[in-house]
């Protein structure tokens, strides 16, 4: 089993680049925010746990987010392995993923970190707009529709998202990046991080992702 942990701030592009590395490897993509929400409408004795801190507003304790991905791991799709989007968030649990996985015969085998200056990240994510009729997403300064307000493919108003705005950007990324770096060096002191610019297109990231990870593009673990 093959077990990645893809790191990177709001912007960096692991929402882009996580299904590009499953596909290499044949796995699932596992995000906490989907897990959680999946394990609560099927009823799980791990959804109902979840659902008890989720229906009051408050955090899902570390060690329940922990039980739910390694229950999904156990999955036939999971069988060789998964790559987690986003999670451990915190130094935290990093340390609490650790201690399960070691329990259950396993442990995190790679962790991939896209690396992007803030400032990009606060220009990426000011930049995007929105169409209010199907969601279509533009950015004014890497990927413009042909009308700064108008979607180009369903002609509808583009807007910018309140969590957009330059402001609220940097107090996310204020409050985000340094715990997120921690985790960072946690994985360093292990020796199984690695880093990739996430400053080039698209398609170069996914190929040093890929790189990365030591498989070849088009093969599959089995």
């Amino acid at each position: 089993m093959t077990v990645v942990v893809l790191l990177g701030a709001p912007g960096a592009g692991k929402g882009t680049q996580a299904p590009v590395l499953a596909d290499e490897l044949g796995v699932p993509v596992l995000a906490s925010g989907d897990l959680l929400r999946a394990a609560v409408a099927n009823g799980t004795a791990l959804g109902r746990e979840a659902d008890r801190y989720m229906s009051r507003g408050q955090l899902v304790p570390d060690e329940t987010i922990v039980r739910v991905f390694l229950d999904r791991l156990e999955q036939p799709d999971a069988k060789s392995g998964a790559i987690l989007d986003g999670f451990p968030r915190t130094e935290v649990q990093a340390e609490a993923l650790d201690r399960a996985l070691a329990e259950a015969g396993r442990r995190v085998d790679r962790t991939i970190f896209i690396d992007v200056p803030v400032e990009e990240l606060v220009e990426r994510m000011a930049n995007r707009r929105i169409c209010t009729a199907n969601g279509h997403v533009y950015n004014l300064a890497s990927n413009r529709p042909k009308s700064d307000s108008v979607c180009d493919v369903d002609g509808s108003p583009l807007v910018q998202r309140p969590d957009d705005r330059e402001e609220t950007v940097r107090a996310r990324m204020n409050e985000q990046i340094p715990p997120l770096l921690e985790v960072v060096e946690h994985y360093r002191n292990q020796g199984i991080i690695q880093h990739v610019d996430g400053r080039e297109p698209i398609s170069n990231v996914s190929a040093r992702l890929v790189r990365a990870l030591g498989v070849a593009p088009g093969q599959v673990s089995t």
